[in-house]
């Protein structure tokens, strides 16, 4: 029950931040600001870091099943081992979040980076979203990679500070209306 208790406060803690004025992402940087929030979650910028027992590889730690499906939406044929090309590997990644992220919040697509295509719908995702929540905030991880500190929520106002979560601004904001 606790267990239950604290992945609901997270959903709370998350939905309210991309609801917030200040939560809204400005200008075209927003993918570059949550790209590198993965890359900084995922491996510390280290390109020879090999997680999930080998599985995931470079610094956004990708599968192979996410590297063929990724590669085959950008349209090239990249073998596997270039996923440690930091490079192309932000291609890959840019892609697969345009692809599968579109319409959805800049947290919902980290969790679909974590989670695969439906990963925005799974609870399992809702701690990865917290940690790129307080990095895109400005916030550190732990030696850990935890997220502590001052950032943390729950416990912490979803309103307060700025939150990059809401993605590319949609047409009509774009267009003032």
């Amino acid at each position: 029950m606790r267990l239950w208790s604290w992945y609901t406060a997270m959903a709370v803690c998350l939905s309210l931040a991309g609801t917030h004025p200040a939560a809204r992402a400005a200008g075209t940087d927003w993918m570059d600001k949550l790209l590198d929030a993965i890359a900084k979650v995922e491996s510390r910028n280290d390109p020879t870091v090999l997680g999930d027992g080998g599985r995931a590889a470079g610094i956004y730690q990708i599968h192979r099943s996410y590297w063929a499906d990724a590669t085959r939406i950008l349209g090239v044929a990249w073998d596997y081992r270039e996923a440690k090309d930091p490079h192309k590997a932000r291609q890959v990644v840019q892609a697969y979040l345009r692809h599968y992220g579109s319409g959805k919040t800049l947290l919902d697509m980290a969790r679909i980076h974590n989670g695969g295509p439906r990963g925005h719908l799974k609870a399992a995702t809702l701690a990865y979203a917290h940690k790129i929540r307080l990095v895109l905030n400005g916030g550190e991880l732990g030696l850990s990679g935890r997220a502590d500190g001052p950032d943390a929520c729950p416990g912490r106002a979803a309103t307060e500070g700025p939150v990059s979560a809401t993605g590319p601004p949609s047409a009509e904001r774009r267009a003032g209306a």
